[in-house]
């Protein structure tokens, strides 16, 4: 059993977030963490390490509703490419974004020019109403690198998006290009990534690269 604030407990949180805001994240729906609630480790033996949580999140869109989670996170044992594995499984149901994606996607689809945005949040903190949806979106996108590239040693945190660009496609998706700007917290480095999101209402979100 760990104290919620232990440091590792806290990384092996900020994964689970990311990995939940990849599979259920978009442009209607801001996952965070608001307390962890419980931790312990498991040394696994030639294996790895593994945290048991257990996690209170929001949606910043609806912050009045607060859903309960548990997760699992394992980190393998010297690897510092494979990513750790995780399972999550919310209880309770998160509020449904269907109308809000719809309309999302009807208003991204009937632009004449792609959207071109950057700097979200700006250097005061502020979004632009109409590039919440896009800023969530990068949720997603940003959940997804730092499941990706965490290790027990790190703890990933979206500071900011750089820039993204919408690119028109053939098919029914939604593209954006973001580079957005990664916060090491343990290290105090901001790392750049560009990361390629596809975006369908009934699909959700998907990293292409």
């Amino acid at each position: 059993e760990l104290p919620p604030s232990h440091f590792p407990a806290a990384r092996a949180a900020a994964v689970a977030l990311g990995y939940l805001r990849y599979l259920r994240g978009g442009p209607g729906r801001g996952l965070q963490l608001r307390e962890l609630r419980r931790a312990r480790r498991q040394d696994i033996d030639d294996v790895g390490h593994k945290y048991y949580l257990e996690l209170e999140l929001e949606d910043v869109l609806d912050k009045d509703r607060t859903v309960s989670c548990t997760a699992e996170v394992l980190y393998h044992l010297g690897s510092k490419s494979s990513a750790p594995d995780v399972q999550v499984t919310v209880q309770g149901e998160l509020r449904s974004t269907e109308e809000a994606d719809q309309e999302f996607y009807n208003r991204i689809r009937s632009l004449e020019e792609e959207l071109v945005a950057e700097n979200i949040p700006d250097s005061h903190g502020n979004v632009p109403p109409e590039l919440e949806p896009i800023h969530l979106l990068a949720w997603a996108a940003s959940g997804y690198v730092i499941w990706q590239n965490s290790t027990e040693n790190t703890k990933f945190h979206l500071a900011q998006v750089k820039h993204v660009k919408q690119v028109k496609r053939s098919d029914e998706d939604l593209q954006f290009d973001y580079v957005v700007l990664l916060h090491e917290m343990v290290s105090q480095e901001v790392l750049p990534w560009e990361v390629r999101l596809l975006w369908h209402p009934r699909r959700g979100a998907r990293v292409s690269r």
